[in-house]
């Protein structure tokens, strides 16, 4: 997934002066984003006033769209560094073509989940034909320092572990929830969840209180500790908690996302991660000239040019303004 602003905004996030301890209902509001030739995401991280999520550090949430006469996602090869790309849908499918020749088609509630390490690129879009609904989340996690460098790869996972209680049902995206453990590779402690709730349930999620936590609503009408959470829109909730009360006014559709406070202070910029304004320049100019970050072959389009840096040296400071 990329970030395809054309005047792509430095965020500084990262370290754990600004995480906060305590649990809280912090909502955040999403900014929206054009995404492609058709489709317009809803970005929450990074948001105003929250730049992570644990090692959280980039949530769009895009549809459900009718992309029946569209050509639906359209993402031209782009690089990524320093992190890891998670994609999750509820309807229709994303073809994923990376730089290591991987070829896979994702579904709902399948984890495709690619790690750039030091450098990677892909592309990503709807299959020709697709069906006609797309809608789901796209994410990336930040790579600590220890293994920011390590050589890429891509997973698939079609079959994910569960968490069932009545009229509730947790699917493991990565990290573990009450006993159950996702497949995909961490770097670092986290968790997240794909949480579907029927009309009229009310369900208590356990929690780990050493991690802070936040929700974003896919779909329905749902509360998240007593508040009403709308569909495109995400609740921090802070760290201290135990557990996390749930209702669903009709059928809903929540991810949970957590984590430990990501220690190090980080630089996002584009589509990389990095720790000082030096390596930036340097990955954007690798990428320009075709260097690093390798080819992608078969998507019938040309790469992304990477946007202009800004005229002020990159500083890493923390994940609030």
């Amino acid at each position: 997934m990329s970030n395809l602003d054309r005047q792509a905004a430095l965020s500084v996030c990262g370290g754990r002066g600004f995480v906060v301890a305590e649990p809280v209902r912090e909502l955040l509001t999403p900014r929206h984003v054009q995404l492609g030739e058709s489709t317009e995401v809803r970005r929450l991280l990074p948001n105003l006033g929250r730049r992570m999520v644990g090692a959280w550090a980039f949530v769009d949430h895009y549809g459900p769209d009718d992309i029946a006469d569209e050509p639906g996602m359209q993402v031209p090869p782009h690089p990524h560094m320093g992190l890891q790309t998670v994609s999750w849908l509820h309807e229709g499918e994303v073809l994923h073509r990376d730089s290591l020749g991987s070829l896979r088609t994702i579904r709902p509630r399948e984890l495709g989940l690619m790690t750039s390490g030091r450098a990677i690129s892909h592309s990503e879009e709807s299959p020709r034909p697709h069906a006609r609904f797309l809608h789901g989340a796209q994410l990336w996690v930040a790579l600590p320092e220890a293994h920011r460098h390590v050589e890429p790869h891509f997973q698939h996972h079609a079959e994910l572990p569960t968490v069932t209680a009545p009229g509730f049902t947790a699917t493991l995206i990565l990290g573990a929830l009450d006993g159950a453990t996702s497949p995909g590779t961490t770097y670092t402690p986290i968790v997240g969840a794909d949480l579907a709730l029927s009309g009229g349930t009310e369900a208590r999620l356990p929690l780990d209180p050493d991690f802070e936590y936040a929700v974003l609503s896919m779909s329905g009408q749902a509360e998240v500790d007593g508040v009403p959470v709308l569909p495109g829109s995400m609740l921090y909730l802070g760290c201290g908690r135990n557990e996390l009360p749930l209702r669903a006014d009709t059928d809903a559709g929540l991810m949970l996302l957590g984590g430990e406070p990501f220690e190090e202070e980080i630089i996002m910029w584009w589509n990389f991660i990095g720790r000082d304004s030096e390596e930036i320049v340097q990955a954007r100019q690798d990428w320009m000239e075709g260097r690093r970050f390798g080819e992608v072959k078969g998507y019938d389009g040309a790469p992304l040019r990477a946007p202009e840096l800004p005229a002020v040296p990159l500083k890493p400071r923390g994940n609030r303004r």
